[in-house]
């Protein structure tokens, strides 16, 4: 049979089908775009900067910040483009383009929190050996190795979806290429493409979402066998906000994946994938920011060396 991908063009069903909507729409998530991108740029030049932040845990922190750059990016400007043109049109190849970023946005972030969350671990119940265990060489190898396996896992996806055919004419209920959304509209047999994704949630996804968090039920079970309460609260203090994203990104994403499908949740559908897609980006830097003493000190120093700075250049 033809291969008829590369002449396919898709239609997204996007949020909503009101064109009175989409200005309000475009200019409300090119704000959520701004701000994203400027708060997780603001804790990486604070990170950069900053020498009392350039530990394994704002290391890693800087980390995530980049990815959430890069998840916004994945997803946000297309969906401003489709307000902007009220069209929702995109070839199989741009699809599968974005399947493969999207993936690999998502499973590094998961293995970073996986990371992130053993970090933790080390710091509150290993505190003794945390610099021995946790040093330069371990942070960057662990960060590394993340961004090898997270840039080969969606190739092979990717693979497999260059050899399906797409010749049927129904929208992806979704504002964004999602990988399940695009095997239900093609014609060929995606039986393998489906067992593979599920093989692949249960190895990879399970053993992640298993080690992010064990981690944790062994740091709150080390914190409540603390017997100072300043320290159990300084020791949460550590975590909270850590704790607090991965039950956001977490629980969006088992809400929008593991389900019954129905059409009926077609709707809800779509606001859980803006939580996790656009919404988990934008609030990641204000958790961390308003729950963390220490980000907060030095962002008042860089906005105090800022004023200093400029009120030295006005006198000049």
């Amino acid at each position: 049979m033809e291969n008829r991908t590369m002449q396919f063009i898709l239609v997204l069903s996007g949020l909503s089908d009101l064109p009175s909507l989409q200005l309000p729409l475009f200019l409300v998530f090119l704000l959520v775009y701004l701000m994203t991108m400027t708060g997780n740029l603001l804790i990486v030049l604070l990170i950069c900067t900053d020498s009392h932040l350039q530990t394994p845990m704002y290391f890693f922190l800087g980390t995530l910040a980049c990815l959430d750059m890069g998840y916004s990016s994945v997803t946000i400007p297309r969906m401003l483009f489709d307000f902007h043109t009220q069209k929702r049109l995109i070839s199989i190849q741009a699809c599968i383009t974005q399947i493969y970023f999207f993936v690999f946005f998502l499973i590094s972030e998961c293995f970073l929190l996986a990371v992130m969350s053993y970090d933790r671990y080390v710091a509150i119940c290993r505190p003794l050996h945390y610099t021995q265990i946790m040093h330069w060489k371990t942070c960057v190898l662990l960060v590394l190795a993340m961004l090898i396996f997270s840039v080969l896992y969606p190739m092979i996806h990717v693979l497999l979806l260059l050899k399906l055919n797409f010749c049927i004419s129904k929208p992806l209920q979704s504002f964004f290429c999602d990988l399940p959304q695009l095997l239900l509209v093609s014609c060929s047999d995606t039986f393998i493409n489906v067992l593979l994704i599920f093989i692949l949630a249960i190895l990879v996804g399970g053993g992640i979402f298993t080690l992010t968090f064990c981690s944790y039920i062994i740091i709150l079970n080390t914190i409540m066998k603390m017997q100072s309460k300043a320290m159990r609260s300084k020791a949460f203090s550590t975590c909270s906000s850590h704790l607090t994203v991965v039950f956001i990104f977490y629980g969006t994403a088992f809400f929008s994946y593991f389900h019954p499908n129905s059409n009926d949740h077609s709707s809800l559908d779509k606001v859980a994938s803006v939580f996790y897609t656009v919404l988990t980006p934008l609030v990641n830097p204000l958790i961390y920011s308003l729950r963390n003493e220490i980000m907060k000190i030095s962002l008042k120093r860089a906005l105090r060396d800022l004023i200093i700075l400029r009120g030295k250049n006005v006198f000049k």
